[in-house]
C-alpha cells in the first residue's frame, strides 16, 4: 500500500498528547514583577497591557496569589524614590528590591526569588553603571561598575533572594560576583547571568515600565549587535569559564537559533521573553487579529523547544491559569 510510512497516524485526535515531544509546564514559568517605592496602589502599564508597577504593600498578596496558581518564582525588578549617578539606591539595605524580596520571602517562603542585578533603574543618567568620559565620550567605566555590581548583589542576597541575575552585560561580571558572594558566606546562592543580552528594539516596553531609559546615547558598548550569533555564543562561554551557573538569552523568540546553540554548552539555560514581545502579542490580540491564548502557548513551546529550561515572561499567570 503506498504511502507505507504515515505520519497522520500518530496525529488523531485521541492520540496527540500521547506523542507531544515539547510541552510547557508550571516548572518552566517565571513571572517579572515590578515595584515602586513610595507607590500607594497599582500603576497600569500603558504600553504593556495587563501589567502593572506594584506598591510594596502588595508584595505579599502578589506572592500567595502567584503561589496559588503554581508559580514557583518571581524575576524582580524595583523603581527607586531617587536616581544618583552612582546607583545608591540599589544597594541600599531598605531599597525596593530589598524590602519587596523580603516580604515576598515572609509571605510565601517557599517562593523562589529571582533579582535583578543591574543598576539602569536607579541611576539619573539611565545606564547600567558607573560613567566616564572615553575615547568616544561618555561610557560605561567597565570595572568601577563591576565594583557596584558586587555591592548590589550581596545586598540582595542578605535580603533572601535566592538567585541574582546580572544584566549589566559587563565584562567580567559573573567572576567578581562570584567572588564577592563566596566571600561574603553565600556560596550557594546561583548566578542566573544574562549572558547572551542583545541590543534590542524590543525592549522599549520595559523603558517604560522601570522608567530606566538613557538620558543619552544607547546601550550599544555593552549590549550584543543583534547581527552577531559567534559573539553572543563567546559571550555565553565566557560567563559558564567565570562561574555562572544559569545562562540567559533576551531576548526570546527571534533569537532561538542563538538559544539553540547555547543550550549546547551544558548549562541550565533561562529565555527572557521580553516586553516587546509581550506588547505585539497583546496589542494583536486586542485587535482580534490573532488567538492570544493560541499564539502564547505557541511561542512558549517554540522558546522551550528550542533548549530553554527556564522562561521568564509576563504571561506566566496567565499561562498557569490556562494549563489549570
Amino acid at each position: 500500500m503506498f504511502p507505507q510510512t504515515r505520519l497522520r497516524r500518530l496525529r488523531r485526535q485521541s492520540l496527540r498528547p500521547l506523542f507531544t515531544e515539547t510541552q510547557v509546564t508550571l516548572n518552566d514559568l517565571i513571572m517579572p514583577l515590578f515595584f515602586v517605592e513610595g507607590a500607594k496602589q497599582k500603576i497600569p502599564i500603558t504600553s504593556m497591557p495587563g501589567q502593572f508597577r506594584w506598591p510594596l504593600s502588595a508584595a505579599a498578596d502578589i506572592a500567595k496569589d502567584l503561589d496559588a496558581d503554581g508559580i514557583r518564582a518571581v524575576f524582580l525588578f524595583g523603581i527607586p524614590k531617587t536616581k544618583d549617578a552612582v546607583a545608591s539606591a540599589a544597594f541600599a539595605t531598605d531599597g525596593i528590591v530589598q524590602e519587596a524580596t523580603r516580604a515576598i520571602k515572609a509571605a510565601v517562603p517557599e517562593m523562589v526569588v529571582i533579582t535583578d542585578l543591574c543598576a539602569c533603574e536607579y541611576t539619573d543618567h539611565g545606564h547600567c553603571g558607573i560613567m566616564h568620559e572615553s575615547c568616544d565620550g561618555p561610557d560605561l567605566d567597565n570595572d568601577a561598575s563591576l565594583e557596584l555590581m558586587q555591592k548590589i548583589a550581596i545586598s540582595q542576597v542578605m535580603a533572601g533572594a535566592d538567585i541574582v541575575a546580572p544584566s549589566c552585560m559587563l565584562d567580567g561580571m559573573v567572576m567578581i560576583i562570584r567572588k564577592a558572594l563566596d566571600a561574603a558566606g553565600y556560596e550557594y546562592v546561583p548566578i542566573m547571568s544574562y549572558s547572551t543580552k542583545f541590543a534590542s528594539a524590543l525592549y522599549g516596553p520595559f523603558r517604560e515600565a522601570a522608567y530606566s531609559g538613557v538620558s543619552f546615547g544607547d546601550r550599544a558598548t555593552y549590549q550584543i549587535n543583534p547581527g552577531n550569533g559567534r559573539e553572543a555564543f563567546r559571550e555565553s562561554l565566557l560567563d559558564l569559564k567565570e562561574g555562572a551557573d544559569i545562562l540567559m538569552v533576551k531576548p526570546a523568540s527571534i533569537y532561538l537559533d542563538v538559544l539553540a546553540q547555547i543550550k549546547k554548552l551544558g548549562l541550565p539555560t533561562a529565555a527572557y521573553q521580553v516586553s516587546g514581545e509581550y506588547s505585539m502579542i497583546k496589542a494583536a490580540a486586542q485587535n482580534r487579529w490573532i488567538d492570544e491564548k493560541l499564539i502564547v502557548m505557541e511561542s512558549l513551546t517554540s522558546i522551550k523547544r528550542a533548549g530553554a529550561d527556564l522562561i521568564i515572561t509576563y504571561y506566566a499567570q496567565d499561562v498557569a491559569r490556562w494549563l489549570a
